[in-house]
Formats: structure tokens, C-alpha cells, sequence
């Protein structure tokens, strides 16, 4: 299968291709955008319910988030309760949690039914202090816990060799193999009537009173309703201002001895880390992540692995870094996802974005509430995950802050772009984007000193690009869309690729 970066994750393996085709005048009850766990569980239930889906991906599944994530499976979150009480009141935050526990069932549930063989184990969780300004944060972690009936507990002990002055077991947490899941739940979607396309890329949409027309590079498909399950929406969208890009690095390595944690490990440091084991091809690797930073602000993507790698090395007895990838998040002002109606549309369009780093539970959790909104039943969730929800009391700091970010970005980058008199001048085994002739282009030249050659603008809000060098590809800092050294675009929201010169 292929992804969007250059570098392999671990979970990388063979999928099957749906080389299915545009049936030419067939009308779909649901279209769905998107072939992660968001677009796959989705589509899954709402075909179980009776209605007829289509799922369109723009290259194989599992290409984005899903294929680069580290699988853990959490009913606690990155926002904490804690957090949710003084934004959103006690009873939402009540809420979440119930939110969490309800993903947990909807997953062991797909499991159990379909017999999915994807390592999909219960694991205790812990959550710990390394400072005594984290020893406060974990206790008000504590705290809100208590308030909502969240069960955690205090704890002497952890497994991992971290130093620690506090720690938190969370019990009945979980991890899975994520290609495994979707290849398994995508062939239950299959079996039971859905139809899958590879290769087809989202290019636009029509939306009436009575349908949904969505444009593509296979032709035009037609639906009652459309669900965008790309991790962000297509286009230029409210949600684009609400939410903000990120970047996480992951690596995967053995160890010299067999003192591998059993446990799903979480550090409180900031930027944070999170730990696991997990066997792959019968070889034990604790997987580990962070180093987490807004898409197209490191100077050095490279060097955030490598902060990774000696951060672990301080700790860990390693024999070998196995793996090394990234893969891309995004953030919402107010801390919790977007579940539900897209902002301005007419109600026939849906969408599932902002899961923060929680994407494997909130991707399921989605999945219910979207069926249950198309299908017009009521559902307890909906309110709380409500895409129309912002209110400046709940992430107005935030939404000012990452909106001032992208407008320093957009203007910053064109005025201190770097003049070149030829192209030639990139040396070999650089990129830069750089202004010749009076156009602005973005220039990767091979050590072999074959240059690649694009328009540097996104064509989603005309930023500038600018180079990832661990992924080789060309980040949007804006709102995060990425591109290939040709110009292919990896992630959205924009829905066209670079422009390429010959």
C-alpha cells in the first residue's frame, strides 16, 4: 500500500485494490470521501442499516492518518475532563466520556461480529508526572476524572524506566493493528453490497434540496447525502479556522533485552510522548511517539526524529530504530472534533475532523453519529460534537492565535522569498522555495541533480509551500495541505494537486 510520506510506517502491507468504476447514471443513498477508519466505519454502519454507500478514495486505503497512526484505542482524551468542565459544563463533560466508552463498544462490537484478526487487545494505561508542574496538571487530570466517574487511580509503580514523581493507572484501554481493522471491516462493507473506488480523486461538489453531486477524476457520483472522512474538509470551509494542522513523529525499535511494558505509556512533557508494544511479523517493538509540531513549522523534520530517537535512548536499552514515520492531525480551537453537519451546507453534506490525537476513537465514534444524523434519529452525542458549535468563550485564544499564525505565514512567506537568477542555483539534495523571473516556485533537486520544478502557491488559500525534508514533500503551514516532489497532493484540504514545470 502507499501512504502520504515517503517514509514506511510499520503497519505498511499489501491491500486489496478496488478498482471499482463510476456506474454512469447510479444514484447512491450516501457518498463517502475517504477511506480511513473515519470513512470505512462510517460507511460499514450505515450500509448495515440498509442504505446503499460508496466509498471514494483518492489512492488506496488507509493512505492518510490511518496508515501512519500508532493505534492506541483511549476513552480518555487529549482534552482533558478536567478542560471540558470549564469550557463546555460538568454534564457534556459527563458527556465525552460516555462518548468514549460508547467508541470502545462500537469497536469491540466491529471485532466480535466480523471475527477481525487485527491484535486488538485490552491494555492498562498510564498516565505520569516527570516535574511538579506536571505532578499538578496530572492531579487536576485526577480530578476531573472524579467529577465525571471516570475511573483512574493512583499508582506506586509503572513499567516504563522514566523516572517519575506521579503517576495514573487507567484501566481497559486498548491498541490494535489499524491496517488490519480497516482491510478486514472494508471487506464487511464490501460483502454486505458497498462499493469501494481507488484512485478517485474529490475535485468538487453540487448540493440541492434533493441530492448531492460530487465531482471527481472518475466523473460525476451522485448521493441523497455526502460524508467528507478526509481528516479535514475539501475546499475552504469555516472548519478551516477552527481546526489546525499537525504533525507527529513516531519510530519503532527492539530492545537488547525482553523488559518490554506491557502497558500503554503517556508522559505529561510538552511537546508529550506516548508509548506501546506491539508484535509485528513475530519481532516485539515498543512503538513510541511526539516531538508533535504545526504542520510546516520545523525548520528540520529530520531533526524532531531525532529528538525522538535520543529521547527514547535516554531511557530505553535499544538494539535497532526498525521504523521511522510522521503522520498528520488536526486541532481544534476549543478542543474537541467536529462530528456532524458541514458548516454552510444545506444539510445533505457531513463531516468528521479535529480529533486532536484521539483519531482511532473519534474515527469510530463518528461513525454512529453520522448514521444516526443521516438516518434523522436523534443521537446524545451530536450536540456536544456539533460542527456549528463554536462560541468565542470556549477557544477564542486559541482560534486568534492559529489564525494570526496563518496570515503571518501567508503574507511572511512571499515578501522574504529567496531570489534566484537560475534554477540551477539549487545545489544537489536541496529544496527551497524561491522567486525566479517573477513567479514563486518550489525546487527539489535529487542528489543526482535532477531538479523537480512546481508553482510553490497551495491552490487551497495561495500560501507558499515549504519543504518537509523527512517526508519529502512540500507542507502547507496554512492549513496543511501537503504535496509530492511531482506536485501530487498527499493530504487535503486543498483539491488540486502543484502545478509541475518541465
Amino acid at each position: 500500500m502507499f501512504r502520504d510520506g515517503a517514509r514506511k510506517s510499520l503497519w505498511q502491507s499489501e491491500v486489496k485494490k478496488y478498482e471499482g468504476f463510476l456506474a454512469r447514471g447510479h444514484r447512491y443513498d450516501v457518498v463517502i470521501v475517504g477511506a480511513g477508519i473515519t470513512g470505512i466505519s462510517t460507511a460499514y454502519r450505515l450500509q448495515n442499516q440498509g442504505l446503499k454507500c460508496v466509498i471514494l478514495e483518492a489512492s488506496n486505503i488507509g493512505f492518510g492518518t490511518t496508515g501512519g497512526t500508532t493505534a492506541h484505542l483511549n476513552d480518555f482524551f487529549d482534552t482533558t475532563f478536567e478542560e471540558t468542565i470549564n469550557k463546555f459544563g460538568l454534564e457534556n463533560a459527563r458527556l465525552l466520556a460516555e462518548a468514549g466508552k460508547e467508541a470502545m463498544q462500537i469497536f469491540t462490537s466491529n471485532v466480535m461480529k466480523n471475527t477481525i484478526d487485527c491484535d486488538f487487545e485490552h491494555k492498562d494505561a498510564v498516565l505520569f508526572a516527570t516535574s511538579e508542574e506536571q505532578v499538578e496538571e496530572l492531579e487536576k487530570i485526577f480530578e476531573g476524572a472524579q467529577k465525571v466517574g471516570y475511573q483512574m487511580a493512583y499508582t506506586d509503580s509503572i513499567e516504563y524506566p522514566m523516572g517519575f514523581q506521579k503517576a495514573l493507572l487507567i484501566p481497559r484501554q486498548a491498541q490494535f493493528h489499524p491496517l488490519k481493522y480497516i482491510k478486514a471491516l472494508a471487506e464487511a462493507f464490501t460483502n454486505a453490497g458497498g462499493t469501494i473506488i481507488d484512485n478517485c480523486i474529490y475535485e468538487s461538489h453540487d448540493e440541492s434540496d434533493q441530492e448531492v453531486l460530487v465531482h471527481t477524476s472518475q466523473g460525476t457520483v451522485r448521493g441523497g447525502h455526502a460524508v467528507f472522512a478526509t481528516h479535514t474538509p475539501p475546499g475552504v470551509n469555516l472548519l478551516h479556522f477552527t481546526t489546525a494542522p499537525y504533525r507527529s513523529y513516531a519510530i519503532a525499535f527492539t530492545l537488547n533485552s525482553e523488559d518490554y511494558p506491557n502497558t500503554l505509556g503517556y508522559d505529561l512533557c510538552n511537546p508529550y510522548h506516548y508509548y506501546r508494544t506491539h508484535i509485528i511479523q513475530g519481532k516485539k517493538m515498543i512503538i513510541a511517539g511526539g516531538e508533535d509540531h504545526k504542520t510546516g513549522h520545523s525548520e528540520d523534520e529530520g531533526a524532531c526524529f531525532a529528538r525522538l530517537e535520543n529521547h527514547c535512548r535516554n531511557y530505553f536499552d535499544i538494539n535497532q530504530i526498525q521504523y521511522a514515520w510522521s503522520s498528520q492531525y488536526f486541532e481544534p480551537a476549543d478542543g474537541l472534533p467536529s462530528i456532524g453537519v458541514l458548516p454552510s451546507s444545506q444539510g445533505r453534506l457531513f463531516v468528521a475532523t479535529g480529533f486532536r490525537g484521539n483519531g482511532m476513537t473519534f474515527g469510530t465514534l463518528s461513525s454512529t453519529i453520522l448514521t444516526d444524523l443521516i438516518l434523522q434519529r436523534p443521537n446524545r452525542f451530536a450536540k456536544l460534537f456539533d460542527p456549528k458549535r463554536f462560541k468565542p468563550t470556549a477557544g477564542f485564544k486559541s482560534f486568534l492565535k492559529e489564525n494570526a499564525t496563518v496570515l503571518k505565514d501567508m503574507i511572511g512567506d512571499k515578501i522574504n522569498m529567496e531570489r534566484i537568477n537560475s534554477l540551477l542555483d539549487i545545489e544537489p539534495g536541496k529544496a527551497k522555495v524561491v522567486r525566479y523571473g517573477g513567479q514563486a516556485y518550489a525546487v527539489y533537486s535529487e542528489s543526482n541533480g535532477q531538479r523537480h520544478v512546481l508553482k510553490s502557491t497551495c491552490p487551497h488559500a495561495k500560501c507558499e509551500v515549504r519543504w518537509n525534508n523527512a517526508e519529502l514533500s512540500w507542507d502547507c503551514p496554512c492549513h496543511g495541505s501537503r504535496f509530492n516532489v511531482n506536485g501530487k497532493m498527499l493530504n487535503g484540504p486543498s483539491t488540486q494537486g502543484l502545478e509541475r514545470l518541465e
